[in-house]
């Protein structure tokens, strides 16, 4: 590796390049499949259950109850981690945060379009807000937790 010429490291860097651009396309066609199944589904399944309440309930209870599910979830899953698998999960959750303010962001702007209204952007202002205190309340924890791991200085030999 290190006898390459500086036009064969070019080339190879190239190839290794087109390499996780083909594979970065797959795995952008892969994802949206699996978004286009995971809708079907989530459809199917809210028309069932709006089919076997005999169409009495409306679908927005089916989803409201699919979100407090995964606030029961979150909330054990959070709690039940080990803590050597918290920094970890800390990241995960600060991952989860900037996808939140995109949309908090978005329903903030919800205004600036013709059909807006206050509540779309009182839940959207909360949103970030609280993201925001995710986010860098999960930055804070980390810097304390990577500072438990730095080496502390030895203090001065006492001479005597």
């Amino acid at each position: 590796m290190a006898n390459l010429s500086p036009d064969q490291a070019l080339d190879r860097a190239r190839a290794a390049a087109e390499v996780a651009r083909t594979a970065a396309e797959q795995a952008r066609i892969a994802a949206d499949q699996a978004t286009a199944v995971a809708d079907q589904i989530a459809t199917a399944v809210g028309a069932a259950a709006h089919a076997a309440s005999g169409g009495a309930i409306d679908p927005t209870v089916f989803r409201f109850a699919i979100f407090v599910l995964a606030v029961f979830v979150g909330y054990f899953v959070v709690w039940s981690v080990t803590p050597a698998l918290h920094t970890p999960l800390m990241s995960v959750t600060n991952a989860i945060s900037s996808v939140i303010v995109v949309g908090a962001l978005l329903a903030v702007g919800v205004p600036a379009m013709d059909s807006g209204s206050y509540l779309a952007r009182t839940f959207g202002f909360l949103g970030l807000v609280l993201a925001a205190i995710n986010i860098f309340g999960g930055f804070l924890v980390t810097q304390r937790m990577l500072a438990m791991y730095k080496a502390k200085d030895k203090p001065a030999a006492k001479k005597g």
